[in-house]
């Protein structure tokens, strides 16, 4: 049995697809139906607590699921992400200082495995798996080249001392109207 030769695309390929893809390694992952509810408004209490943070820093900003281009053949589509003096206005180049994954049962492999290893290798500074079924998160912080687990999170704050505009994240907050 002869092997299947898989293809391989590029971003741009990528920017041609209709619907929602991320592109990993030159394999094109469709993302799953839209997010639910919870995961949705999980994003967006999570983006207006870094955005009402961000009134005198006027060199970052916060987005939700915007294009990351990583190289030409790994474009990712983080649900958060913080990032300072980013300069292109069609996707991020740079690695953002703050990613937030919200895990959903389709997507938890790629973002607690594949997304973590490239998050880390780009050296995003801060990477934080959120699970909205039990109400958690798990904030990882770069230390040097690897991450290290700065724990578990269900009601305290955790302060991100390694961002451009000193970032604090209220958990309790985040996570009251779920509860």
């Amino acid at each position: 049995m002869a092997a299947q030769m898989i293809e391989y695309y590029t971003y741009d390929n990528y920017k041609t697809w209709e619907g929602e893809w991320e592109l990993i390694d030159g394999i094109p992952l469709a993302m799953a139906p839209a997010p639910m509810r919870k995961h949705q408004s999980l994003a967006t209490v999570i983006i207006a607590e870094l955005h009402n943070q961000l009134e005198e820093c006027t060199q970052c900003e916060v987005l939700g699921e915007i294009d990351y281009k990583v190289s030409d053949d790994t474009i990712l589509k983080p649900d958060v992400v913080l990032t300072c003096k980013e300069t292109n206005d069609t996707y991020l180049t740079k690695a953002p200082e703050i990613v937030v994954e919200i895990i959903s049962k389709s997507t938890a492999k790629r973002d607690e495995k594949y997304k973590f290893e490239i998050y880390e290798r780009e050296k995003v500074s801060y990477y934080i798996l959120v699970y909205p079924d039990d109400l958690r998160a798990k904030v990882y912080k770069l230390e040097g080249s690897r991450y290290d687990k700065q724990g578990d999170f269900l009601q305290e704050s955790y302060t991100f001392e390694e961002t451009s505009c000193g970032i604090v994240l209220d958990f309790a907050r985040i996570f009251k109207r779920f509860r």
